[in-house]
C-alpha cells in the first residue's frame, strides 16, 4: 500500500520563522482580549492580549518548541510567549500542513540535552511521503476517529468530575451526621457532646496532675543530688483556646443533639507540643542532611498519601535538637504551602523522624479518630472556611493559627468509627470506578498513538479508500509531488 511513497525530511516541506517580532510585550494577559498568546507546551494558550502589532497570520502553521520539541499545529492569528521557539511554514501551496503535524506526532526524537532540535536533528529527521490526494484522505480519517476518540475522553473526564462530586456529597453528610442517623437512633447509651467535654476536661486533668507528681519527685531528686544538670522543666499543655461565640456558631452549619462544635484545643492531645508547626528554615538546611538516620517528612510524603517515600534524614543530635518537631505513629500532618490541606496520617510502623518547616503535625487525644479528622480536614466544607481566613492571599497557604480557629465537629469517638466505616464502604466504591476511568484515559492516549502509527504505516487506510484516491483526475505519485514542491520553493 506504500508502493508509491517517497521518503522525505521535514525541511524538505517546512521553513521556519523566528518568533521574535511575534513575542508579546505584556503579560497582563485578559480573556476578554482578541489575540491569544501560544507556547508549544501543553498548556498551548498563555491567555489573551489586545497588542495590535506583531499578529502572526500566515495560516495554517505549526509551532515547535526548540528545546522539548513539542509542536502545536495552529489555524488562527496568535502571539507568543517567548523565543524558545520555531514557527514552521510550508515551502509550498502543495504541502499538507496537517499531515505533516501529524507526522510530527510520531516521529519523536529525544530532549534531554538542552539544545536547540529543530535546525540540528528535527528538519533532518526521514519519513514516508504519499501523494496529496492519500494525504487528505489519511487526514479525513485520523479527524473523524480522533473526534470520537476526544468525545469518549470527555465523557470519561466528565464521569471523573463527577465522582469528585460524589466524593464531597458523601463527606458533607457524613459530617453532617447524615450517614450515621439511623446507626444512631439505634443506640441507647451515646453520651451528648457535654458529656463528651467533660470527660475530656477530666482526662486533661488527671494526666496533668500525673505529670505534676512526677516533675515533683524529679526536682527532688535533683536538689538532693546537688548536680549541675539542668533543674527540670515543669510540665506544659497546649493553651485553651477561646471557645465559639454564639456569633460564629450561628454562621456553622446546625449539629444533631449528640454534636457540638470545638477548636482544637478540645481534641488534640494533653502536650505542648500536639499542635506544632515545623522548624524555621534556618534550624533545617540541605547541609544538615544525612544519607541515613532519623526520617523528615514533608509534602511529598503528604500529598502523595505514602509515608514510605522521601529519603532526606538528620542525624541523632539534630533530631534531639527539634525534638517538639518529631512524629509519633498515628499522628496528622498537614501540608501548608501550594497543595494546601492534604492529610497524612502516620500508621503505626513509621520512622522515627520529624516535620520540615511546610508542614504541621498533631496528636491528637483519645477522643478523637486520625482518620475521621482526615475525611474532615480534607473536606470541600472546611477548604470553604479556611480559603476565607487565607485573606485573600496570592496563593493558597495555612497555618498553625488558622487551624487552631477552625471548627471541628466532636461526637464519640465510637460514632466516628461508624462514620469512617460508612465513609470507606462508599469511597472505595468510587476507587474503583476511578481507576477504570483512568485505566480507560490511558488507553485512549496509547489508542491515538496507534492510530498515528498505522496512518504512516499505510495501514490505515482500506485498498478500497486508496484506489477512489488513486482514480482522482489530479492524482500524482508522491515522488511527482515532492520535485513540484521543491520547483515551486525554487521559483519562490
Amino acid at each position: 500500500m506504500k508502493e508509491d511513497w517517497i521518503e522525505c525530511t521535514f525541511e524538505e516541506l517546512l521553513d521556519y520563522e523566528q518568533p521574535t517580532k511575534y513575542i508579546v510585550k505584556s503579560t497582563k494577559y485578559d480573556d476578554n482580549y482578541k489575540t491569544p498568546v501560544l507556547t508549544a507546551g501543553k498548556t498551548f494558550i498563555k491567555g489573551y492580549t489586545n497588542e495590535p502589532d506583531g499578529i502572526f497570520e500566515n495560516l495554517p502553521t505549526i509551532i515547535f518548541d526548540d528545546f522539548t520539541t513539542a509542536s502545536q499545529f495552529v489555524n488562527f492569528k496568535f502571539k507568543v510567549k517567548s523565543s524558545a521557539m520555531k514557527i514552521l511554514v510550508p515551502k509550498s501551496k502543495l504541502v499538507n500542513m496537517l499531515f505533516t503535524y501529524y507526522a510530527m506526532q510520531v516521529n519523536r526524537v529525544r530532549s534531554d540535552t538542552h539544545k536547540r532540535y529543530w535546525i540540528s536533528v528535527f528538519a533532518k529527521k526521514k519519513f514516508l511521503l504519499p501523494s496529496l490526494g492519500i494525504q487528505k484522505a489519511i487526514v479525513s480519517k485520523i479527524e473523524t476517529l480522533f473526534s470520537d476518540l476526544d468525545q469518549g475522553i470527555a465523557d470519561l473526564k466528565k464521569a471523573q468530575d463527577q465522582l469528585k462530586i460524589y466524593r464531597q456529597a458523601v463527606l458533607k453528610k457524613a459530617f453532617e451526621g447524615e450517614l450515621t442517623k439511623e446507626w444512631r437512633d439505634k443506640q441507647t447509651d451515646l453520651p451528648s457532646a457535654d458529656e463528651l467535654l467533660k470527660q475530656i476536661k477530666e482526662e486533661r486533668q488527671n494526666y496533668f496532675d500525673q505529670q505534676l507528681a512526677i516533675w515533683k519527685e524529679a526536682v527532688i531528686i535533683w536538689k538532693e543530688n546537688k548536680n549541675d544538670d539542668k533543674k527540670p522543666a515543669k510540665p506544659k499543655f497546649i493553651k485553651k483556646l477561646v471557645p465559639f461565640s454564639n456569633e460564629e456558631l450561628q454562621e456553622l452549619p446546625n449539629l444533631n443533639k449528640n454534636w457540638q462544635w470545638v477548636k482544637i484545643d478540645k481534641i488534640a492531645s494533653h502536650e505542648a507540643s500536639s499542635l506544632k508547626a515545623g522548624p524555621f528554615g534556618s534550624s533545617l538546611k540541605k547541609e544538615s542532611y544525612v544519607e541515613y538516620g532519623f526520617k523528615i517528612y514533608g509534602q511529598e510524603q503528604v500529598i502523595s498519601n505514602n509515608h514510605q517515600i522521601g529519603n532526606y534524614y538528620v542525624n541523632e543530635e539534630k533530631y534531639n535538637s527539634l525534638i517538639n518537631c518529631a512524629v509519633k505513629p498515628f499522628d496528622v500532618l498537614i501540608s501548608l504551602v501550594g497543595t494546601v490541606g492534604k492529610v497524612l496520617v502516620l500508621p503505626e510502623n513509621c520512622e522515627r523522624g520529624i516535620i520540615n518547616p511546610r508542614l504541621v503535625k498533631i496528636t491528637l487525644s483519645k477522643f478523637y479518630n486520625p482518620i475521621f479528622y482526615k475525611y474532615y480536614f480534607e473536606s470541600a466544607f472546611l477548604k470553604s472556611i479556611y480559603s476565607i481566613k487565607s485573606h485573600g492571599a496570592t496563593m493558597d497557604i495555612l497555618n498553625l493559627g488558622i487551624i487552631k480557629e477552625l471548627p471541628y465537629p466532636l461526637c464519640t469517638l465510637t460514632e466516628q468509627h461508624q462514620i469512617v466505616k460508612e465513609i470507606e464502604s462508599r469511597l472505595s466504591v468510587c476507587d474503583a470506578v476511578e481507576q477504570n476511568i483512568s485505566e480507560s484515559l490511558e488507553k485512549a492516549n496509547a489508542l491515538r498513538q496507534s492510530i498515528l502509527k498505522k496512518a504512516f504505516e499505510g495501514k490505515l487506510l482500506s485498498e478500497e479508500e486508496i484506489a477512489k484516491c488513486k482514480a482522482q483526475p489530479d492524482y500524482e505519485p508522491a515522488s511527482v509531488l515532492l520535485e513540484r514542491i521543491k520547483e515551486e520553493k525554487k521559483q519562490k
